[in-house]
């Protein structure tokens, strides 16, 4: 976790414009988009993978929530429609082993 670009973000060790923030989860715009909207839903709690959540509530709520909080965001600028992703592992795209949320849209 020392070493976890989102834990820094989280934690205001890197500076970063956040478009949501609460007591569990901050968004902020990718820096690296690959769509003309890409943003970063990230929960404050550090769990390096969906496979890592716990089968209980709180990580229940704490993954709906992130949908949510993404929906809100679409909500607000407007797009037409938006995919949602988790990426999973390393052999399905996963850099950073922290999970997030990617909305991406081109509209």
């Amino acid at each position: 976790m020392d070493n976890c670009i989102f834990c820094k973000i989280i934690n205001k060790e890197i500076p970063s414009e956040f478009i949501h923030e609460d007591n569990e989860i901050i968004a902020f715009n990718d820096i690296n988009p690959a769509a003309k909207h890409h943003v970063l839903i990230v929960p404050k709690k550090h769990i390096p993978t969906i496979n890592d959540l716990n089968e209980s509530e709180e990580d229940e709520l704490l993954v709906g929530k992130m949908t949510v909080i993404a929906r809100n965001i679409a909500k607000e600028r407007e797009l037409s429609g938006y995919r949602l992703q988790f990426n999973v592992g390393r052999s399905a795209g996963q850099i950073i082993f922290h999970i997030h949320l990617h909305l991406t849209s081109d509209g």
